[in-house]
């Protein structure tokens, strides 16, 4: 067995995609701007995050709604130099939620929400450091 991917369902298809490709800096697998699905993978490392229009999701189960409320999902993604990253990627318009702060002695995270509000932490792991 092989995780794939986690995918997110999500109501705006392209502010999401806009945020995980421009702004976050993810590849789009096929660059499905408009969706309803798309895949996007970080420079290294095999996971991957997906996108998937919640109301084309909603048709095949019947008991999902159209639109989710509170927080659902948290994407973690690790990072070399969470420092330099959260200012590349404020530059580009995400806005931190918290941090970048330590979580524990072995590791600094920060927070940001989607455009639907799932909670993306980013990860700078210190062991790795050397």
């Amino acid at each position: 067995m092989e995780l794939a991917q986690v995918r997110l369902l999500v109501t705006d298809f392209a502010a999401c995609y806009r945020f995980y490709a421009d702004v976050l800096g993810l590849k789009p697998q096929s660059e499905a701007a408009d969706g309803p699905y798309e895949k996007f993978s970080p420079a290294t490392g095999s996971a991957g995050i997906a996108l998937q229009d919640r109301s084309m999701m909603a048709q095949v189960l019947g008991e999902l709604g159209d639109v989710a409320t509170g927080h659902r999902s948290l994407v973690v993604l690790r990072v070399d130099d969470l420092d330099g990253y959260c200012a590349q990627i404020t530059a580009r318009g995400a806005e931190l939620w918290h941090g970048p702060a330590p979580m524990t002695d072995r590791m600094r995270v920060a927070h940001l929400k989607d455009p639907e509000g799932n909670v993306v932490e980013l990860q700078e792991w210190l062991l790795l450091r050397g």
